[in-house]
């Protein structure tokens, strides 16, 4: 589909508004190479912005900034009412209801966990996309995905730079951390009835108040970086990203790369026959490597952090059980029932107390939350391709994409969404922080490690491991190029843009075929001829 076949009709196409508001200048828009195939004709001004996208994100912000600040404001009222030690009590329940507030308990803070990881969702959008746009302003940018703390732009104090990229890991840290906090019980003792007391949930003020300003600094840096940026596209789509770099001449298309996949680029491109079968994200993207080793990293560190406490309850608290006793089906459940674990208790809740708790928590609960980060970019990469292998399907490539509608419609990103709540959820349940109060005021604060708890977090994780290797280690059949949303290999492949492409065979050629993309589904490619591409040869038409 070409610019000029669509002269008289450009403005009443809908998706056209899109970009031509934003671009009025699009027909001025220069060739950037040679190849007749990558000019202003194969319409890559036809970029979404995706404004929707990006009121999405700002309400999602807009939300999170409202919740930081509700937990801000309770926890500074209750530690300027009760002090350090203070705590909010809600649910008073009669002594033999026990075990319901405990299960409540457990359900609030697996609530407090979703909000939690709704927000730093939403402020991770925000914060890929302007480091995405930072990192294309200094052609840097390879990938529509990155690993967002891990991957820096130039400058200290940028705030996509490495000192705030440092603080919004500490901080996404410390938001998982609290929540482990959080909840705890109190007891209420009733007037003139010394003997009774009412027992309730305590939400505890000091990690409260954290979890507000860790939530605060987050959204405040993602903002910082929108603003110090021109973003091209609030899209996630790798499509919409890749036409608006080479539009606006942040991107070169190659010529003679038709049939060449994303790990083919570091060695001698050109002219190459259709593989049966492609590389795997393994292969192609080097960082799903390092990121697949950390899972499994965690998983054997959690399996060793299991061992040691099971050696340890079975041999100090076990009276004379053997340590595999907690292993069989007696003692086993989903949630802690004191019988195996290991506890520290330290009376009172000094500021002090307070930060060598946070301290601990977030060194042990560090690496799972960096983990369940980084399995972001397997995630992203894989649905990436997927969109990108819908060319070849008989309803074709839509290039725009709606972020909230692919969280929860593609599988590995509703399993990721769904999965990271939950396994800081029982990371809590194993490394328990027991926050008892009387009347209002802490008087013990628990370190708990519970032995069952820890074997089940063993397992998820396992689980999880297990489920994202598999993922990055498939190979994708067929003979389109896989490019797992890598922008130059995208630029190479795509040369001419449409709401809705197909991938497929486009000319017969002497002595080279091409293949290519259309605004109509195309024939499948010839798997023993050769293809590199368009202006290669003498090139005949197909029939």
């Amino acid at each position: 589909m070409t610019a000029s076949s669509k002269s008289t009709d450009e403005s009443s196409h809908p998706s056209g508004l899109l970009a031509y508001d934003a671009l009025p200048n699009y027909q001025d828009f220069e060739p950037m190479i040679s190849d007749a195939k990558f000019t202003a004709d194969t319409r890559t001004d036809f970029y979404d912005r995706s404004l929707t996208s990006r009121r999405y994100a700002l309400v999602g912000v807009a939300c999170s900034s409202i919740f930081s600040c509700s937990c801000i404001v309770a926890g500074i009222v209750t530690l300027a009412n009760q002090g350090v030690r203070g705590v909010t009590t809600v649910n008073l329940v009669n002594p033999d209801l026990l075990a319901q507030l405990e299960l409540e308990g457990e359900i609030l803070s697996l609530t407090l966990n979703l909000i939690v990881t709704l927000c730093t969702e939403s402020i991770g959008f925000v914060h890929s996309i302007s480091l995405r746009s930072a990192l294309a302003s200094e052609s840097r940018l390879r990938c529509n995905t990155n690993l967002r703390l891990l991957t820096t732009v130039r400058g200290w104090y940028n705030p996509n730079g490495a000192l705030l990229n440092g603080i919004l890991a500490v901080t996404l840290i410390m938001s998982y951390s609290s929540t482990s906090l959080v909840i705890g019980l109190n007891y209420q003792v009733m007037p003139g009835m010394s003997s009774k007391a009412e027992e309730g949930v305590a939400i505890a003020a000091a990690p409260l108040l954290i979890l507000g300003v860790a939530l605060f600094l987050q959204v405040m840096i993602a903002l910082s970086g929108m603003r110090a940026v021109k973003i091209l596209t609030w899209s996630s789509s790798p499509f919409d990203l890749t036409a608006a770099l080479v539009h606006h001449t942040q991107l070169t298309p190659a010529t003679l790369q038709c049939m060449r996949c994303v790990s083919d680029l570091d060695t001698y491109g050109g002219p190459a026959k259709p593989p049966e079968i492609q590389p795997s994200a393994w292969h192609a993207h080097p960082s799903i490597r390092k990121v697949v080793i950390s899972l499994w990293g965690i998983v054997a560190a959690c399996t060793v952090w299991a061992a040691l406490v099971t050696y340890i309850w079975g041999k100090s608290f076990g009276g004379g059980v053997s340590s595999s006793g907690v292993l069989i089906p007696q003692t086993w459940s989903f949630l802690p029932n004191g019988v195996d674990s290991i506890q520290y208790v330290m009376l009172g809740g000094n500021s002090g107390m307070w930060i060598l708790l946070f301290v601990n928590m977030a060194v042990i609960q560090g690496p799972l939350t960096l983990g369940l980060h980084c399995s972001e970019l397997i995630a992203n990469v894989i649905r990436d391709e997927r969109q990108w292998r819908c060319a070849t399907g008989r309803k074709g490539l839509k290039t725009a994409t709606n972020p909230v509608k692919t969280m929860f419609t593609h599988p590995i990103c509703l399993v990721l969404f769904v999965t990271k709540p939950f396994l800081h959820w029982m990371f809590g349940l194993a490394f328990n922080i027991g926050d008892i109060a009387q009347q209002g005021q802490l008087e013990i604060l628990s370190v708990i490690m519970n032995t069952t708890q820890i074997w089940n977090l063993c397992i998820a994780l396992f689980i999880f491991a297990c489920f994202f290797t598999f993922v990055a280690l498939r190979r994708p059949r067929g003979p389109q190029p896989a490019a797992y949303g890598h922008v130059q290999t995208l630029a190479n492949l795509i040369d001419e843009w449409s709401p809705v492409m197909w991938w497929g065979h486009k000319e017969d050629g002497i002595p080279y075929c091409h293949a290519g993309t259309s605004d109509h589904p195309l024939p499948d490619v010839k798997m023993d001829c050769v293809y590199a591409g368009s202006g290669t040869g003498s090139l005949v038409p197909l029939s």
